[in-house]
């Protein structure tokens, strides 16, 4: 079975958990995701079924890949990702996966998704750098500090942790525990936070 699924964040909520305790989750709009290619060892080298999900509207797909989804006969989607699986055999072009077909016996999760991006940022909100003294005339506050030596080896290390583009990056937050699956609305509850702001895409797979 596949072990994957394709999502939307929605946002952040809490819910009552079993101790009357509350439990912050993040809402998930998880599938439906369709088939639009399936690939086998015999003729790709591996197995893998490609899913589709998110609307889109027709004049807005370009031509290559509007002829792929004409020849799978499925309709466009917004987003396309392939998922391994061991036998690729068992889907056909076309299925529909819902978030209850892959999550209905999973207690915990793994979600993929893109961080926010936050712009340039300096050492201490990038990479949590002390900074210097606040007062007293030190005129170090929010500075990097020394990067290297002078005379030798006279350049920088590769490495070295400076200021620059922060966030927008790939972000796997692992073992998130399975609050409540909703398969009317496709809807998936996990506990805590996960990447990326409202309405970002994501992958969730069982842990």
């Amino acid at each position: 079975m596949v072990n994957a699924i394709l999502g939307r964040k929605l946002g952040m909520t809490q819910v009552w958990g079993e101790d009357d305790d509350i439990v912050p989750v993040t809402v998930i709009e998880a599938g439906p995701c369709v088939v639009s290619q399936v690939k086998t060892g015999d003729s790709d080298g591996y197995e893998a079924v490609q899913l589709g999900f998110g609307d889109i509207k027709e004049k807005h797909v370009n031509k290559p890949m509007k002829g792929h989804f004409d020849k799978a006969g499925v309709t466009p989607t917004r987003y396309l990702r392939e998922v391994r699986v061991d036998d690729a055999s068992e889907y056909s072009v076309g299925d529909t996966v819902k978030v209850n077909d892959v999550f209905a016996d999973v207690s915990k999760v793994d979600v993929t998704g893109v961080s926010k991006g936050k712009g340039f940022a300096g050492v201490i909100k990038r990479h949590n750098f002390a900074g210097g003294p606040g007062a007293h005339g030190s005129r170090f506050h929010r500075a990097p500090g020394s990067i290297g030596q002078c005379a030798s080896p006279s350049r920088v290390f590769k490495g070295v942790r400076l200021p620059g583009h922060m966030g927008c990056d790939t972000v796997t937050v692992k073992n998130l525990q399975v609050v409540r699956i909703d398969d009317e609305q496709n809807i998936l509850l996990v506990k805590g936070a996960v990447p990326g702001g409202k309405g970002a895409l994501l992958q969730i797979r069982t842990a």
